[in-house]
């Protein structure tokens, strides 16, 4: 077996078992040499591939973290950057067009359990809940539902859920975003949708289920997004 392959077996057993656990920071890249008795080249190549796998994250500067990931909220090849990370704000004004937001709801909830579970937050917990609807050049592109934890999202504001929330918590918390997972799917909106997107009847919708998590593995956002027929998703994979 290749050197390599025996670090990131190793590595990925140790974080399944708990030896590391969440948010935990692995042994730098130097002891990690000399633990395996291998190469840097090694050892940064066994790391990349578990973060590929979504099991760390990297931090330049500060070594790498072990992530909160639940299995039945991940598929794979899931673990990726795209536009939908980008934000929608940045996403459509790089193209020229007029963003727009309407907020249907803005407040502070106790989650439903599974988003609890998916932001590794306590049932009694408090966080952020937001209903938007975005659009790009006077149509309807998007309704979103978002939950963010009150305790990493701190000071959400209105008028940043009516830009852009992303760009608050990387230019105003100084907090970076890292990566997605997400499930996606068809399906049917509500009438309630149907309403507020301006769609038909029958015309089905593609939904984006995601956790968000910053690069330190902290889970900042769990959202539904329910995209207009149109929507394209692209996928890049994070080094």
């Amino acid at each position: 077996m290749l050197k390599y392959q025996i670090v990131i077996d190793d590595l990925r057993l140790a974080i399944k078992n708990g030896t590391y656990p969440a948010y935990s920071q692995l042994p730098s890249v130097n002891k990690l040499c000399e633990q395996y008795e291998v190469s840097k080249i090694t050892i940064n190549k066994a790391l990349g591939e578990l973060e590929t796998e979504g099991l760390i994250s990297r931090r330049r500067g500060s070594g790498s973290f072990v992530k909160k990931v639940e299995t039945s909220s991940a598929t794979p090849g899931a673990n990726d950057v795209s536009g939908q990370m980008t934000g929608f704000l940045k996403e459509h004004e790089a193209r020229g067009e007029k963003v727009e937001t309407v907020v249907y709801d803005f407040s502070v909830v106790r989650p439903p359990h599974h988003v609890a579970v998916a932001l590794d937050v306590d049932d009694d917990s408090f966080a952020y809940h937001v209903c938007r609807v975005r659009c790009a050049n006077g149509k309807q592109h998007v309704i979103e539902y978002t939950y963010m934890p009150i305790d990493v999202i701190q000071d959400l504001k209105l008028k940043n859920v009516q830009t852009s929330i992303y760009s608050f918590i990387e230019n105003d918390l100084g907090l970076k975003i890292a990566s997605a997972h997400r499930i996606i799917r068809a399906v049917m909106p509500t009438a309630e949708e149907r309403k507020r997107l301006n769609v038909p009847e029958g015309e089905p919708l593609l939904e984006v289920e995601q956790i968000g998590c910053l690069d330190d593995g902290r889970p900042f956002e769990y959202s539904i997004s329910r995209h207009v027929h149109n929507y394209e998703f692209h996928s890049i994979s994070t080094k």
